[in-house]
C-alpha cells in the first residue's frame, strides 16, 4: 500500500460549466432587491400602518426589521442561485 494520495481533477471546470458564479450574483442581487423593498414597504408603512402592536426590545422594530431583511435577503439569494445552477445543470445533461 502506498502513501500517496490520488491526484483530483480540478473543480473550477465543473463550477464554471455550471455558471455558479453568474447565479451567485443574479441570486444577490435578487435577495437584495427583495429584503430592501420588504424593509421599506414595513418601515416606512407604504402599505398603511401595522394593525397590532409590539414590542421589540433593545433594536427596536427598524433593527429587528433589518435583521429581518438580512434573513430574507440570504435565503432568498441561496434560492435563486440554486434554482439557476440546477436548471444550468438540467441544460448541460440534456446536451450529453
Amino acid at each position: 500500500m502506498s502513501e500517496e494520495v490520488p491526484d483530483r481533477p480540478p473543480q473550477s471546470g465543473l463550477v464554471r460549466a455550471l455558471s455558479v458564479p453568474r447565479n451567485a450574483t443574479i441570486g444577490v442581487a435578487a435577495g437584495v432587491a427583495l429584503a430592501v423593498a420588504a424593509y421599506l414597504a414595513r418601515v416606512f408603512e407604504i402599505f398603511g400602518p401595522f394593525a397590532g402592536t409590539r414590542e421589540y426590545p433593545v433594536l427596536g422594530p427598524e433593527g429587528w426589521f433589518l435583521v429581518l431583511a438580512f434573513v430574507l435577503a440570504t435565503s432568498t439569494a441561496l434560492l435563486v442561485a440554486s434554482v439557476l445552477t440546477v436548471v444550468e445543470a438540467v441544460r448541460l445533461a440534456r446536451d450529453l
